[in-house]
């Protein structure tokens, strides 16, 4: 209730602003696309195939982009022996994956009854997807909330490394459309993979040609190895600083 209080209720317009993010950029990226292609890489709309890439990559970015504050946004409420500091990733990544799947239902939803052709949506892969983002984003919220404290320059180098991640995260392209050294580039990135699993749940006759399964969970398994590892090791530091 204090993170939706902190950060919904103090702006005009609360909860609205979770909406126009991806509404604009959905918006935005199908304008622009309308203009220079015919026709988007999969289906019949803009709107749909670029939303299901934005909403799909939100599930890992906006995630992760929350969690690195956890404790640091929250300490005041350290003071108090009941609180460890891992409550406050749980609060956050519980209000942000409501918040995101909420939007998610909402925008896509709209999209989908609004669409000339029918969709045919599949629940088993839309799932998976969102569980491999959320907890890879978790993994990384963990680990980055503690490295923040200790090593402040890689927060700025962070920030930096994973900037171009948007572009190369198949968001406006498929990634199995490119040329192969391209292709075998973009696949080392799991939200590319968990991109392409996303959308097999809109598209049916996407066949997402390179998608690995088991790669994206090693990932999201270890990630959440290391996480965890730091995070529990450095506990009664994070309470401290």
């Amino acid at each position: 209730m204090r993170e939706m209080s902190t950060r919904f209720g103090a702006k005009p317009g609360g909860y609205l602003w979770a909406f126009l993010d991806p509404v604009s950029h959905i918006v935005f990226l199908s304008v622009i696309f309308m203009a220079i292609a015919h026709m988007p890489p999969l289906g019949t709309s803009f709107p749909l195939f670029f939303a299901t890439g934005y909403i799909g990559f939100q599930f890992y970015q906006a995630m992760a982009g929350y969690l690195n504050s956890a404790v640091s946004g929250n300490k005041a409420l350290l003071s108090y022996p009941s609180v460890a500091p891992i409550d406050t990733v749980a609060a956050r990544y519980a209000l942000q994956l409501v918040t995101t799947s909420i939007v998610a239902i909402v925008v896509l939803g709209y999209i989908v009854f609004t669409v000339r052709h029918p969709v045919s949506i599949h629940l088993p892969p839309i799932l998976e997807a969102i569980a491999a983002a959320s907890l890879i984003a978790l993994g990384i919220g963990l680990a980055n909330t503690v490295l923040f404290i200790m090593y402040p320059i890689y927060e700025k180098l962070y920030g930096i490394i994973t900037r171009p991640l948007f572009l190369v995260s198949g968001v406006f392209f498929l990634p199995d459309s490119l040329p192969p050294i391209a292709k075998d580039v973009i696949l080392f990135n799991p939200l590319a993979h968990i991109l392409m699993q996303f959308r097999t749940g809109f598209y049916p006759q996407y066949r997402a040609a390179g998608y690995d399964g088991f790669y994206v969970w090693c990932v999201a398994a270890s990630l959440m190895f290391v996480g965890l590892v730091l995070f529990t090791s450095c506990r009664a530091r994070l309470r401290d600083r």
